[in-house]
């Protein structure tokens, strides 16, 4: 690990006045519960001249919002965020994705601002002896052409081929949730849908957060679909891993007529993968298999692999569509049980 300047901010002011000293955006970082920062300075991966710490800032607490909704602070931790009274009962697809996630020991200590901006855990990203746009744009992309199990399908670009790690955007995705983030130039809202970015020719920028910005809350609708949800995590061994495949599924059904549904998956791109026209294929719908097919290819479409990864363009139409058999019965995968319900 390389020297670095540390600072312990005391509010949000100092923090974004911190971070838009150095001219070099990338040469200051935030650091909250550090478990994956800290990780790849180790690795020199991340080489920050200096870290700002915002842990004394007042952002973590979960609080209602006018409407039905709920404000997930951005230092809030993900475990008292999955097992906050409030979101289990109202968003208990957020909280199982949250659990399906890391283990006890890092969501104590991982917080929702972190989790959202966690980097790709591709094997060439992390080794400093491989080329990687996203670590040194310009240098390649040394996962093209190389192992691939855990590469993008979808979305994917001759720069870049890395996934999104998180199981939790995954479900923030699919509830629509909105990022609030502070900077020099004041407040401004992100849906979560143009949060994460697809890797185009910039790899290296994983969202769409300008200089020094600072994530402060997560914003969830009041609609959390209680009754009819999944979070079905496919992945090589049943705990501590990330997803080859991951799908969040909400439904919501009206005289056994599927009113709304919205599809998410994780593990198969640069950022949670939603395609709201084979959203559309489901809706006034009755429940099928053959239904659920239309959608997985719809969602599917497009997939490209890379030799190693070519299970997952069928893998996730499978995933899709026992996601939907769990979330249309009412019988969510248990993230304790682990076994494929």
């Amino acid at each position: 690990m390389r020297h670095f300047a540390y600072v312990r901010a005391r509010d949000a002011a100092e923090a974004l006045r911190e971070a838009s000293r150095d001219p070099q955006a990338d040469q200051v970082q935030y650091l909250a519960g550090g478990t994956n920062l800290v990780d790849l300075m180790k690795d020199e991966v991340e080489r920050p001249g200096t870290l700002v710490d915002i842990n004394r800032l007042p952002l973590g607490e979960i609080s209602e919002l006018p409407g039905g909704g709920l404000r997930l602070g951005a230092l809030a931790t993900n475990a008292n965020t999955a097992y906050d009274a409030r979101v289990q009962a109202r968003y208990p697809v957020l909280s199982s994705a949250i659990l399906a996630g890391a283990s006890p020991q890092l969501r104590n200590a991982a917080t929702n601002g972190g989790n959202l901006n966690q980097r790709t855990r591709c094997y060439y990203f992390t080794d400093t002896a491989s080329a990687c746009n996203k670590r040194q744009p310009g240098s390649g992309c040394a996962a093209i052409g190389g192992v691939t199990r855990v590469h993008a399908v979808l979305g994917a670009s001759a720069a870049c081929i890395a996934t999104h790690p998180s199981d939790m955007c995954v479900a923030l995705c699919v509830l629509e949730a909105q990022v609030r983030v502070s900077g020099t130039g004041g407040e401004r809202v992100i849906p979560f849908a143009e949060y994460h970015r697809l890797p185009g020719d910039e790899p290296q920028r994983d969202n769409t957060l300008m200089r020094g910005e600072l994530i402060t809350a997560i914003d969830l609708p009041a609609e959390g679909f209680t009754t009819h949800y999944t979070y079905l995590k496919l992945r090589d061994r049943q705990s501590y891993a990330f997803a080859l495949v991951s799908v969040a599924a909400v439904m919501r059904l009206e005289a056994g007529v599927i009113a709304e549904a919205r599809l998410a998956l994780g593990g198969v791109a640069h950022k949670p993968w939603r395609v709201p026209e084979a959203e559309a294929l489901l809706r006034g719908q009755v429940p099928s298999d053959e239904v659920f097919q239309a959608a997985a290819e719809a969602v599917m479409a497009g997939a490209v692999g890379q030799g190693g990864n070519d299970f997952k363009i069928e893998l996730g139409q499978r995933a899709i569509v026992r996601a939907c058999q769990q979330a249309a019965a009412g019988t969510p995968q248990s993230q304790s049980d682990k076994r494929i319900a």
